[in-house]
């Protein structure tokens, strides 16, 4: 997963979890339902309740009650072992941008952006975005993980009448903006050489 530009922290019992949660934002939480201090759907019920985080459970518990009682907890998916890991790394993908979109605020611990209206902050201090690079950031983080070549990014930035003529323009944006969100402790952008970014 790391390979593939997602930030990935481990946790071997319920209770290294709930201190990892505490400290820390995730997107998901890959989860199994046989777990060393706990029961995986208890531990789901006690996530859903504090947070939005999707949760997809990963687990050789394959009776089709189990599947179902993962589903009724809220989890955005089941996946029974043995299971292929490109097809893991394409739920997990489509999970996240199918509800990119629905989350109106993104919030990491340094970078905040209110989408809905279009604020911008890092360290709790506003951050002064053009429109393209306002743009830019919001169309990386709706495909978080995702590899987005430079043709398809222009692209989808010119359907929304962001015309940037060419890559070089596109490099020179997306430079500026990493420039105002970035730190040497916070990275997000990751240029792929000669094929275009990922949001990590």
């Amino acid at each position: 997963m790391q390979k593939e530009g997602y930030r990935v922290s481990n946790a071997y019992t319920c209770k290294e979890a709930k201190v990892l949660l505490s400290n820390h934002t995730f997107d998901m939480a890959i989860l199994d339902v046989n777990l060393p201090d706990g029961d995986g759907f208890q531990f789901c019920k006690w996530l859903k309740a504090r947070s939005n985080i999707y949760v997809l459970f990963l687990s050789a518990r394959d009776l089709e009650d189990d599947v179902l009682n993962g589903y009724e907890l809220g989890a955005d998916d089941y996946v029974t072992k043995p299971f292929s890991m490109k097809i893991l790394l394409k739920k997990i993908s489509i999970i996240l941008s199918r509800n990119a979109g629905k989350r109106s605020v993104y919030e990491d611990g340094f970078l905040k952006i209110d989408f809905e209206s279009g604020v911008v902050q890092t360290a709790q201090k506003d951050c002064s975005l053009t429109p393209t690079e306002y743009r830019i950031l919001k169309k990386l983080i709706e495909h978080k993980g995702q590899l987005l070549t430079y043709s398809v990014l222009l692209d989808s930035l010119w359907e929304e009448n962001v015309q940037l003529l060419d890559k070089h323009a596109l490099a020179v944006n997306i430079n500026r903006l990493r420039k105002k969100i970035e730190t040497e402790e916070h990275s997000y952008i990751s240029n792929v050489y000669g094929m275009g970014y990922i949001w990590k």
